[in-house]
């Protein structure tokens, strides 16, 4: 029996309520079938049950399409789907369930009779039925497209807005991808590619990788960048841990790191790779299962990992030096032996796959399977090939490296990651000191208050990320948290989270930066306000940033003129020595920067601010500013910068926008004129809720009631307050009268009625 329901959720609460059911009648066997399973788990509904027990597999839409499971004859249909869906305006994507398509349920029905007859019980009505789409959305629009966008354009395409595609996306979600395509720098504001933006076009990776790996190369830190894109770009190899196996939490401490998920998983591949190298793939299997991890992982971070680096030796990133790692391409370095043991190796594990495999139940109802020596001679087959075909002491080199960095080395390692997931961030919420641990709040510019992934470990670890916490051990700067993902399931989660230095990370990566005349304030992206203490702290950072990027577009630039001569037979020293001129002027100068100690403060804006933020457009007679002017920081200036049409103040660069920003007082006294708020009218006696600029014109239009004797309005007000509206409803009459009025007025009608009772 195959039933198909919506999601894992759903398949571990009724699990447990047929294993309850299997355990009674001693006669069901139950398996589970999603894609968060081990490949061993997955492997085991392929086996055969028993004479007289029936196999019940639990499955998500997995399992229909592409596979054909033997002795199925009977399928459940519940008729929903869990899809991920990407909301572009949040930038997030979203776990919801759905009702399937007609198409869908046709290929459902049709896992039942594949080898026999077999019978389909669908759990909707007909009208149901009627009523689902004929197909399923296309991926195309339930994705993000920024690698799609970026390739469009590299080929030429001058408006992808207007390309005929099959099925056309959304407008708003190519808008997002080429506003996400701005932030990471690949592409400038009139849509034509930079020179990062042209690299990226070249190499067959996501946009996130892809920068990454070019930033490692730049800033020499390529070993752990390759682990940590690769380790990024699969499922993560932390399962998850069943209530009451505390031993599997002790056991994953020591990997556990306090930077961020990225270096857990970092240390756990280097931990691993460690294991391969002093035992065989039995140590590494039992090291696996002790910590809940997922061996099959770690083997596709290296071959991913060995695929990032053949793609940055082809395209020339590494240089000579291969980036500190020999290639080992498939059979290239194989000796005949080699060949002839792995030939014989992956025989045996043809013949093995073949054998028939029963299942057995257990004693919780749950399946064991004869399968175990079959997957041991597969994990013998995986490791065989894992020490032919990778560089064990290359990677034993790269993971002794990585554990001597110092923390410079780690900050810019951080800069590289952050390089390529902003504009990823999310700033922790200020009231966040009163909530507990699992209530931790946090913001990102399209999403407000989301919460951490419980798999992050920073979400078992909170200290890692509390401000107090950090300063008593000597960490005092602002940070963020940088992620790889932002995910809807029940709450939004923040999935892959690491701690980043606040300001290097704005100030490297940000697209938009806006000053004020001193420096003593940047506003990043209208989102984030840095607010120096001293002016001259402020200035250097603006001039060190400057530097550090034109810089790294300079090595840009040579290092892609030098991959397209590659080719040619004589090497171009010249560029070489250019290039080679440009790495020490980074290393220097990004040293320096991430050495600087500077004394600021990060919030967030609020959105009065943001109304209030900039001088506006500039006087028509503005000129450029000289160095004869009294502001110190008027160098930044140049006589071929331009005043900014719509913010006011100077553009310096592409990213920058000096001067641009109200003083502090200047924009308290610009939101009075716009806050609302209650007031009364002496003139008029009117309550309203009107700004600053709105009573003042009130002021201004408002009559002037006649004066009268004061006794009079004393008098007009007392019997306004004592009076009331009344109907009769003798005389239909209303009138305005006092309690005593009233009475009175009643009592006239009564008099008047036994006046007429009496004649």
């Amino acid at each position: 029996m195959l039933v198909f329901l919506s999601g894992m959720n759903e398949i571990a609460s009724l699990m447990e309520e047929v294993k309850t059911y299997a355990q009674q009648t001693h006669r069901w066997i139950v398996l589970a079938l999603h894609s968060a399973l081990s490949i061993e788990e997955q492997d085991k509904v392929f086996d055969v049950s028993p004479d007289g027990i029936r196999k019940c597999i639990l499955s998500t839409n997995i399992a229909e399409t592409s596979i054909t499971i033997d002795g199925i004859r009977f399928v459940v249909d519940s008729g929903k789907v869990k899809e991920m869906s990407y909301d572009s305006q949040a930038k997030m994507r979203r776990l919801q369930e759905f009702w399937i398509s007609r198409a869908s349920a046709e290929q459902r029905k049709g896992r039942a009779g594949r080898t026999g007859p077999g019978v389909c019980y669908r759990m909707y009505s007909d009208s149901d039925y009627d009523s689902f789409s004929e197909y399923s959305t296309p991926e195309i629009m339930r994705v993000p497209l920024d690698s799609l966008v970026l390739q469009l354009t590299a080929l030429g395409v001058s408006d992808v807005r207007k390309f005929p595609f099959i099925e056309p996306p959304s407008l708003s979600n190519i808008e997002t991808s080429l506003a996400f395509l701005k932030e990471q720098g690949a592409l400038y504001w009139n849509e034509r590619l930079t020179p990062i933006g042209r690299m990226l076009a070249q190499l067959p990776v996501d946009i996130v990788v892809g920068k990454m790996l070019i930033m490692g190369t730049l800033f020499h830190v390529i070993e752990p960048v390759l682990t940590m894109a690769a380790a990024l770009s699969v499922q993560s190899p932390f399962s998850r841990v069943p209530l009451g196996q505390n031993d599997i939490t002790v056991a994953r401490r020591p990997l556990e790191s306090e930077h961020g998920d990225p270096f857990t998983l970092l240390n756990a591949f280097e931990e691993w790779v460690e294991l391969k190298g002093s035992g065989g793939s039995t140590s590494s299997h039992q090291w696996c299962r002790r910590r809940g991890l997922e061996q099959q992982r770690f083997y596709e971070m290296a071959k991913l990992r060995q695929q990032f680096q053949e793609i940055l030796q082809e395209h020339g990133l590494l240089g000579d030096r291969g980036g500190g790692m020999r290639r080992r391409g498939r059979g290239e370095r194989l000796t005949d032996e080699q060949l002839t043991g792995l030939r014989q190796a992956r025989k045996r594990h043809r013949t093995e796959n073949r054998k028939r495999k029963m299942l057995r139940m257990d004693e919780e109802g749950g399946a064991q399977s004869d399968s175990e020596e079959v997957h041991s001679g597969t994990a013998e087959l995986r490791d065989l090939e894992f020490k032919l075909f990778h560089n064990l002491s290359d990677l034993q080199e790269a993971s002794a490296l990585r554990q001597s960095f110092s923390l410079r080395d780690l900050n810019v390692l951080k800069l590289v990651v952050c390089s390529g997931l902003y504009p990823q961030l999310a700033i922790s919420d200020d009231c966040n000191s009163y909530r507990k641990d699992s209530d931790q709040v946090f913001h990102t510019k399209s999403k407000q208050f989301v919460v951490l992934h419980p798999t992050s470990v920073f979400a078992t670890n909170p200290e890692y990320i509390d401000p107090g916490q950090r300063k008593s051990k000597g960490s005092t700067q602002p940070e963020l948290l940088s992620y790889v993902d932002l995910l809807e399931t029940n709450k939004p989660y923040l999935v892959n989270s690491m701690r980043a230095p606040a300001l290097q990370t704005l100030t490297l990566f940000s697209q938009n930066i806006d000053t004020n005349s001193d420096c003593t304030r940047l506003v990043v992206e209208e989102w984030l306000e840095l607010k120096f203490v001293e002016a001259s702290s402020g200035q250097q950072v603006v001039s060190c940033i400057q530097t550090l990027r034109n810089t790294w577009s300079s090595m840009l630039e040579a290092k892609l003129e030098s991959s397209m001569k590659r080719g040619e037979s004589e090497r171009d020293y010249r560029l070489e020595k250019k290039v080679s001129a440009l790495e020490e002027l980074l290393a220097s100068k990004l040293a320096e920067f991430l050495d600087g100690v500077f004394s600021y403060s990060l919030s967030q804006l609020s959105s009065v601010a943001k109304t209030h933020l900039y001088k506006g457009p500039p006087d028509v007679t503005a000129t450029t500013p000289t160095k004869t002017d009294s502001s110190s920081s008027v160098s930044f200036v140049s006589s071929e910068s331009k005043p900014h049409p719509l913010k006011g103040g100077w553009i310096i660069q592409e990213y920058l926008t000096y001067d641009c920003l109200l003083e502090e007082g200047l924009a308290a006294a610009r939101s009075d004129n716009y806050l609302r708020r209650v007031w009364s009218c002496p003139t008029c006696g009117k309550t309203l809720v009107i700004s600053l600029a709105e009573q003042l014109q009130h002021q201004a239009s408002c009559l002037v009631q006649p004066q009268t004797d004061e006794g009079e309005q004393l008098e007009e007000a007392a019997s306004a307050a004592l009076t009331r509206d009344y109907h009769c409803p003798v005389c239909g009459e209303t009138k305005r009268l006092s309690s005593i009025g009233i009475l009175k007025h009643k009592r006239m009608h009564a008099q008047q009625q036994q006046q007429g009772t009496g004649q």
